[in-house]
């Protein structure tokens, strides 16, 4: 069981920043130069696009370019080691993703501690759908359901990779509906999608973004989504909430979090930026294009996020037996 006060987020975080030594200490008219923001996965997929134009229009209030640098591999866990043990100066930032709160339960032995980051803002989240072969003989997901009781050992899924949000989403419906099928992990949404419309996996949960392409034209069959209200690209389409599955409200969420330690004037600085960037206009049309909804927060809310999410995501990994490997 996590208990919350492992986890230095929310105003505990942001205590220790203040009493962190001189060298933490903002520097004054900060930022005076250009400041790395990590990135947990390879350039040009969905969250390091996100990054790159959050960066774009934070640096515009900043008055100093943001450079997105991309270190990949075991669930951003490589990443988020990287900023751990940087400085807490500021100029050292990791976007990260709901991954932040998954890895906990799934790596006995991290290389860095949840509590050695400081929230600074929760950024926006992608949707998930839960989609099908087209030839799986179900319309809706009642249908669903019954099928995969019915057929649960002859059927398999897929994701983006053990402990994905994608893996773990599927895994809390099938959780939900109390049935043990085959699970398929790749390496991202477009061998699975692939795979998917290819017949080789039955369904998956992924991100909206990433799917919507196959379900336009036909390939995949969309059932449900599983965001709070149901979205503008799939009108027709209903939530699970709706549905009547209840604690399925699942997205990939994003957010900036720094080294523990970095003073408060710096988080709050960066924070206005990047609620000042999810106002803009041009980025919120650009996050529409991308199926991508802005959220926005304080910091301490943010933090208050993170231990929900981390307890929630505990639970799924411990009720489903889900390891890495």
């Amino acid at each position: 069981m996590i208990d919350r006060r492992s986890f230095a987020f929310g105003t505990t975080a942001l205590g220790l920043s203040l009493a962190a030594p001189a060298v933490a200490r903002a520097q004054a008219g900060y930022p005076t130069r250009p400041v790395r923001m990590v990135v947990g996965f390879a350039a040009g997929g969905p969250t390091d696009i996100v990054a790159r134009q959050l960066a774009q229009y934070m640096a515009e209030h900043l008055g100093q370019s943001i450079v997105i640098e991309n270190r990949g591999g075991a669930n951003s866990n490589i990443a988020a080691q990287e900023i751990a043990t940087s400085a807490p100066d500021g100029y050292n930032l990791f976007y990260n993703t709901s991954a932040i709160a998954i890895s906990p339960a799934l790596y006995p032995r991290l290389n860095y501690d949840v509590k050695a980051f400081v929230p600074i803002g929760l950024t926006a989240t992608v949707p998930m759908v839960l989609e099908v072969h087209p030839q799986m003989p179900v319309n809706n997901v009642k249908e669903f359901i019954d099928y995969v009781k019915a057929n649960a050992d002859k059927l398999s899924y897929a994701s983006t990779g053990n402990g994905s949000i994608t893996h773990l989403g599927s895994a809390l419906l099938l959780g939900r509906i109390g049935a043990k099928v085959t699970h398929v992990p790749y390496r991202g949404s477009a061998p699975a999608l692939v795979d998917l419309a290819g017949g080789r996996v039955h369904f998956m949960t992924d991100t909206i973004n990433s799917s919507l392409p196959f379900i336009k034209d036909g390939r995949l069959k969309p059932l449900a989504v599983t965001s709070a209200k149901r979205l503008e690209a799939l009108p027709n389409i209903p939530t699970l909430t709706e549905l009547g599955l209840q604690d399925l409200e699942i997205g990939a969420w994003q957010g900036i979090v720094g080294p523990a330690g970095t003073p408060r004037d710096v988080v709050m600085k960066v924070n206005g930026a990047m609620m000042k960037a999810l106002q803009n206009p041009e980025f919120l049309a650009r996050l529409a294009d991308q199926q991508t909804t802005p959220l926005g927060s304080t910091p301490d809310a943010y933090g208050q996020y993170i231990l929900a999410e981390i307890a929630r995501w505990d639970k799924v990994v411990k009720d489903n037996g889900i390891t890495i490997g």
